[in-house]
C-alpha cells in the first residue's frame, strides 16, 4: 500500500483479535511514533504496552477508577474495555517546561505519535482504533501510569488483527468547508 493511498483511506477498527503486532511489526510502530513532529527534540511522548496480562492489569485499573467514581452502569464496560483488542498502547504526553515549546504542543506532538503508529499498524496489515473519554483524565488511571502532573494521557491505541474487512471505498469529504486562503 503506498503512502498517499494509507493516508486517503484510513479508517479505525474497533473489532481485532490475535495476532498483535509483534517483533519488528511492533519495533516499527514504535519508531513510527518516535518519528511525530517534535519541536525542540524533546520527544514529549511515553508508550505503554498492554497484551496478555497486562490487559488483565489495566482492566482491573479501569474497574477501580469506574468503582472509585461510583459509575455502577459503566464497571462493567471499564472491565471489558482493554479486552477489545490483543493489544493496548496507552500514549502519554511526557509534558516538560520549556520557553520555547509549550505544554500544548507536546501534547499535541504525543498526539501525532498515536496516529503515526496507528498508521505504521495499518501499512504492516494490523490496524487500530484509537480511544480516549474520561480514564484518560482519571486520578487513578493516571497515577497507575505513573503520569506526573504536568502529564497527559493522550489516549489509549488498541491493536491487532482486523476483523472486519473495510470498505476500499471512502467517501471524499467536501473540503470547502473546512479550507479557506489566507
Amino acid at each position: 500500500m503506498d503512502a498517499l493511498d494509507l493516508l486517503l483511506n484510513r479508517r479505525s477498527a474497533s473489532r481485532l483479535a490475535a495476532p498483535a503486532p509483534q517483533g519488528d511489526a511492533l519495533a516499527n510502530i514504535i519508531h513510527a511514533g518516535m518519528r511525530a513532529p517534535d519541536h525542540g527534540t524533546l520527544q514529549p511522548w511515553r508508550f505503554v504496552i498492554a497484551q496478555d496480562e497486562g490487559l488483565a492489569r489495566l482492566s482491573d485499573v479501569l474497574h477501580a477508577a469506574a468503582q472509585q467514581d461510583g459509575l455502577d452502569a459503566a464497571q462493567d464496560k471499564a472491565r471489558q474495555a482493554p479486552f477489545r483488542a490483543p493489544m493496548v498502547i496507552t500514549v502519554i504526553a511526557h509534558c516538560e517546561e520549556n520557553p520555547k515549546v509549550p505544554k500544548w504542543e507536546q501534547v499535541v506532538s504525543a498526539g501525532c505519535a498515536v496516529q503515526a503508529m496507528q498508521m505504521a499498524a495499518l501499512a504492516q496489515g494490523f490496524n487500530g482504533i484509537w480511544r480516549s473519554g474520561l480514564w484518560t483524565e482519571h486520578q487513578q488511571v493516571r497515577e497507575a501510569f505513573g503520569c506526573r502532573e504536568q502529564d497527559e494521557i493522550v489516549g489509549f491505541l488498541y491493536l491487532g488483527t482486523p476483523q472486519l474487512k473495510a470498505s476500499t471505498t471512502v467517501v471524499p469529504v467536501d473540503t470547502e468547508k473546512f479550507v479557506r486562503y489566507f
